[in-house]
């Protein structure tokens, strides 16, 4: 497998193609905005015009898309993946998806004799430039074996969690921890400013104890302290995580009290955060209930 397509040139595909790209891989790319794809050119990325044009001539084909319905769109739209592709193909979805969705495009897939993997990706943007994601993913082994040495050049670790689907339900199950590890940190720190300790100081000795999470190690001391909060991840994208952790805390009828919390208070951020807005603007949300 030698030639990689990369559909979605956003903040995290671009990274991913620049990687494919110095990996030694021959890369093509497709954007729906116009002109996006051409801008990568320069560096290598092959633009091509349309879905179908880049699917026919990839052995792999990687989708990094906003949501499940661009998804289903894409692939199973009119002039789509599922369409044009080449019997062979596999399909490697980095979408933070919504499982049944990618069991219904996987499906829909195989009828074609074309794999599919869902990948979706931890590390933002910075870790899809530098190839220092991580992966979890979803397929078959067959499938997952193929894609492995495309996978290792724009990744620094994966693991292989189950059937298709499982990757996206891990993904989410990570991204709803994440919103509960900010909204916690960020009541810890108020409470420590509050009693008259240093939140920095106060998250340099969290990181030291049994109290760290990812938003201490990582999210305070890299976005929020210094008041950059450019981390490349939306308000608007956390919340559609947020509420895809919901919907799969109802269809398991699971116990989740502080899990189900956290989404109410991550929806209500919306009266006061927008949706162009760091997601790591949640800390300075106040519940107004």
């Amino acid at each position: 497998m030698k030639t990689v397509g990369v559909i979605g040139l956003g903040n995290m595909g671009r990274g991913m193609a620049l990687s494919l790209k110095r990996g030694g891989f021959n890369v093509l790319g497709f954007d729906a905005a116009p002109g996006v794809a051409d801008k990568l050119q320069e560096d290598g990325v092959q633009a091509r015009a349309s879905i179908s044009d880049i699917t026919r001539d990839a052995d792999v084909l990687i989708l990094s898309l906003p949501t499940s319905d661009i998804v289903e769109q894409v692939v199973l739209g009119e002039g789509g993946v599922a369409a044009s592709a080449k019997p062979g193909l596999i399909v490697v979805d980095t979408t933070t998806a919504e499982p049944g969705s990618t069991r219904k495009v996987a499906a829909a897939l195989a009828e074609r004799n074309v794999g599919f993997v869902d990948g979706p990706v931890s590390g933002g943007p910075k870790g899809a430039a530098t190839a220092t994601m991580t992966m979890v993913l979803g397929g078959s082994d067959a499938d997952v074996a193929a894609v492995e040495p495309i996978l290792a050049v724009m990744s620094a670790k994966r693991v292989h969690v189950g059937p298709v689907g499982a990757g996206h339900v891990t993904k989410i199950i990570n991204n709803m921890l994440t919103g509960v590890h900010l909204l916690a940190a960020s009541e810890a720190v108020r409470a420590a400013e509050a009693n008259g300790v240093d939140p920095e100081k106060l998250v340099e000795a969290l990181n030291g104890g049994s109290g760290k999470n990812s938003a201490t190690l990582t999210n305070y001391p890299t976005w929020i302290f210094n008041g950059k909060f450019d981390s490349g991840f939306t308000m608007k994208l956390m919340r559609k995580d947020v509420r895809l952790a919901m919907a799969l805390l109802d269809s398991a009828d699971a116990t989740a009290p502080i899990a189900k919390e956290a989404g109410r208070l991550w929806a209500a951020s919306a009266d006061s955060i927008g949706d162009a807005e760091d997601f790591n603007r949640i800390v300075q949300f106040i519940d107004k209930q």
